[in-house]
């Protein structure tokens, strides 16, 4: 049933932050890249896709919850990505919506990003940290000393 849950969530909130409102702001249509370059857009894409996808995987198979703040994860999850960054969910959203002002050059995607990663922070900040820290106590504060917020740690994580 955490599956279900995860792909209705999934459904819901980040298709429509990378799809519909992105298709919103670009006039109800995709436009194919005027540049060359534009095409590289599909990295971050890509990547940041690849990012969300492990995430929900992980709050699932190992927290038993879904990224929905209404069913959370049972339990705290700091493996897979969340070794290396404790926010990596938001971070590939973000990638995907930058990946997308790029493919498309469009100036109201960047700044959509931008507004997103923004209220991103100020959840994490004022909503998910204070809430992380009564459900967890110790081992929450323990994993925000090892484990950056935004900033990925490279090399081997503690």
């Amino acid at each position: 049933m955490v599956w279900l849950k995860a792909l209705l969530f999934t459904l819901v909130a980040p298709a429509t932050m990378v799809l519909w409102v992105p298709l919103w702001l670009l006039g109800w249509s995709y436009p194919r890249p005027a540049l060359a370059w534009q095409w590289l857009g599909l990295l971050p894409v890509a990547l940041g896709a690849a990012v969300y996808l492990e995430c929900v995987w992980d709050f699932a198979a190992r927290g038993r919850g879904t990224p929905a703040p209404l069913d959370p994860p049972k339990t705290l999850v700091v493996q897979g990505l969340y070794r290396r960054v404790r926010n990596p969910m938001y971070l590939g959203v973000g990638l995907m919506l930058l990946g997308e002002a790029l493919l498309f050059g469009s100036w109201r995607l960047l700044l959509y990003a931008l507004l997103v990663l923004s209220a991103f922070h100020l959840f994490v900040i004022f909503y998910e940290e204070p809430n992380l820290r009564r459900r967890f106590g110790a081992a929450y504060a323990d994993y925000c000393r090892r484990v950056p917020r935004w900033v990925p740690r490279l090399g081997e994580p503690p």
